[in-house]
């Protein structure tokens, strides 16, 4: 019995890898992010302790060139061959990549701060969506389940945070937390507001999904197999983590993956208003709001605004290409004819 319960397991994962691989959009998009990641991922030790390096002398707002402009001591001096056998010879590697993307107005290397900031949004993206699917689904299921009076305070609640601008929601908790948290952290201030972002974005993305659950929840429960363990006594987190939560994890799962790419949308918006990340650190929506800044009438510094804003087109397109593939393959019915 056992045996069959897994084989069915088995057959179901393959059907819906095979329906994500028919949507050839969906897995042009998975490579495309793979490929992002990865490249992300292994220039790390120096993307992380050369973003800030500044050459306000020879290439402050360098247009994008293939030689870079700046000399490797300058680099260099930012890390420590000691502790890796091998670097010298890779950093110079990476130094040759410099100049890619040209330098901003403080002389710092474009592509050495975009790569970073990439990562940054996605780890934003993905905490907040972290947070959104946590919340939502466990709010949602538990106002289904409570029914009654319960259930209208909780989603009236829903209601009220969503008249609420989530702007002035991460303002306010930034001006009532931001304080008191940077103490705690002994003092580390970005890091206390990179929290209070995700937690702020985080905190306006889950009623959406509280909703949807809270629908779902509401025509299972009157289901044979709900009504049996709760004939048995099952209490309301034992229903929500046995038999409720199980059965929506389809729509859960489409969800966040939907959620991530507005997420990082949200902490772009943010940052190129000035209440997100914050210098120096980069970001996606902070590096297109120093572009912006950057660019005038008179001379246009094209690179500082395109580079960045492609980065962040390019996540998202792919971030919303992978989460339709996942939504076509997770539920067949929803599944739409593509273009290729």
């Amino acid at each position: 019995m056992q045996s069959g319960a897994a084989d069915n397991l088995v057959h179901t994962r393959q059907s819906r890898w095979s329906r994500f691989r028919a949507n050839r959009l969906a897995m042009v998009s998975l490579f495309v992010f793979a490929s992002v990641l990865l490249i992300v991922l292994t220039t790390l030790p120096w993307t992380t302790r050369w973003y800030n390096i500044q050459s306000l002398d020879s290439a402050v707002r360098a247009a994008p060139m293939i030689s870079p402009v700046v000399t490797f001591e300058a680099y260099g001096v930012a890390l420590n061959p000691s502790e890796v056998s091998g670097w010298p010879k890779l950093s110079r590697l990476m130094w040759q990549t410099t100049s890619w993307m040209g330098h901003d107005d403080l002389g710092r290397s474009l592509f050495h701060r975009i790569l970073p900031a990439t990562l940054l949004s996605l780890i934003i993206g993905g905490c907040a969506a972290f947070i959104a699917v946590v919340v939502g689904s466990t709010w949602g299921a538990a106002a289904a389940l409570l029914g009654g009076r319960a259930d209208a305070v909780m989603m009236r609640m829903v209601d009220v945070l969503y008249s609420l601008p989530y702007i002035l929601m991460v303002i306010l908790m930034k001006v009532a937390i931001t304080r008191p948290l940077t103490s705690l952290l002994d003092g580390h201030a970005m890091l206390a507001q990179l929290i209070i972002l995700i937690v702020a974005i985080g905190g306006v993305s889950w009623l959406t999904l509280a909703r949807v659950v809270r629908g779902q929840v509401l025509s299972l429960r009157t289901q044979p197999f709900v009504e049996a363990a709760r004939a048995n006594g099952a209490g309301v987190f034992y229903l929500l983590r046995r038999h409720i939560l199980p059965n929506v994890a389809g729509p859960i799962v489409i969800y966040a993956t939907l959620v991530i790419p507005q997420a990082i949308l949200q902490e772009s918006f943010l940052s190129f208003l000035g209440i997100g990340v914050q210098q120096p650190i980069p970001s996606l929506g902070r590096l297109a709001a120093d572009g912006v800044e950057a660019v005038n009438a008179f001379v246009g510094f094209w690179w500082l605004i395109a580079y960045p804003c492609g980065a962040l087109v390019v996540t998202l397109i792919a971030l919303n290409f992978i989460g339709d593939g996942l939504r076509d393959a997770i539920d067949p019915k929803s599944a739409q004819e593509t273009l290729l």
